[in-house]
């Protein structure tokens, strides 16, 4: 696969989460995870930095999966923000006392960096070829992205700061409160959200931005990924957005699946 055609599956959505990856201690293995789990093919990806994959769907690339290496961010699934300008997101990150980990470094026709928020929640900042937002309605994407954090408002002055969620076209960009969450919308569709952290959530999981991936039957998945040497971190329940249950990997890395209600 040529670079172009790699570059142009990963397309940037400014001000919102655009893709998502997971850096595995060994790929195959991941593969024959997800793979069965989420409906999931597999393509070459950029391999500038090591191995790596694009997780396809519907003829549609939807995650990236990819080789933990030396100093790589913690073994977890991360969102990346699209932006106009990596170097303008990082300086914004360093300005408002957070953390900026890696970067922004060159890849492919774009530019990537990672950073924590000041709570500690880590995410990837994404410079590259221009797209529009769009609600993948297909088995295995990622539908719905939720920072777990103790100060949703906090968070939301921080990315909105950051990525400049004030002042863009309010017809294609809005910041709302829905459902006891700040909801971020683009092109009419909810994309995110910032929630609290609720007592019940996984015992000891620090500030984070959860994946859910779209499945067919939540509670089917849930015993899938048991047979596939995952497991639950409790049980299933319902959200306004769906059912969802979440999980773990067989390297310990968290997500969540969802039923989405249509």
């Amino acid at each position: 696969m040529g670079s172009g055609e790699t570059v142009a599956r990963v397309r940037c959505v400014a001000a919102v989460p655009c893709w998502v990856s997971l850096m595995a201690p060994d790929l195959e293995d991941a593969k024959t995870f997800y793979g069965p789990l989420l409906g999931w093919e597999f393509e070459p990806g950029p391999d500038r930095f090591g191995p790596y994959v694009h997780a396809v769907t519907g003829g549609e690339a939807v995650a990236g999966l990819g080789v933990a290496g030396v100093g790589a961010v913690p073994l977890a699934w991360t969102s990346y923000f699209g932006t106009e300008s990596a170097d303008a997101a990082a300086d914004a990150v360093r300005e408002r006392g957070a953390t900026l980990a890696v970067g922004p470094l060159a890849f492919d026709a774009g530019r990537v960096a990672f950073a924590a928020d000041p709570a500690g929640a880590v995410f990837g900042i994404w410079e590259g070829p221009p797209g529009r937002a769009r609600k993948l309605d297909l088995p295995g994407a990622p539908v719905w992205i939720e920072l777990r954090t103790p100060d949703p408002f906090a968070a939301a002055l921080f990315y909105g700061e950051v990525f400049r969620w004030d002042g863009r076209d309010p017809e294609r960009f809005d910041v709302r409160w829905e459902h006891d969450r700040v909801v971020l919308r683009a092109e009419g569709h909810s994309v995110a959200a910032l929630a609290k952290e609720q007592a019940g959530g996984p015992a000891g999981m620090p500030p984070h931005w959860e994946v859910s991936f779209a499945v067919p039957d939540t509670d089917r998945a849930v015993a899938r990924a048991a047979e596939l040497g995952g497991g639950a971190l409790g049980p299933a329940f319902d959200s306004p957005y769906g059912r969802v249950a979440r999980l773990r990997d067989r390297e310990g890395a968290r997500f969540a699946v969802i039923s989405p209600k249509h």
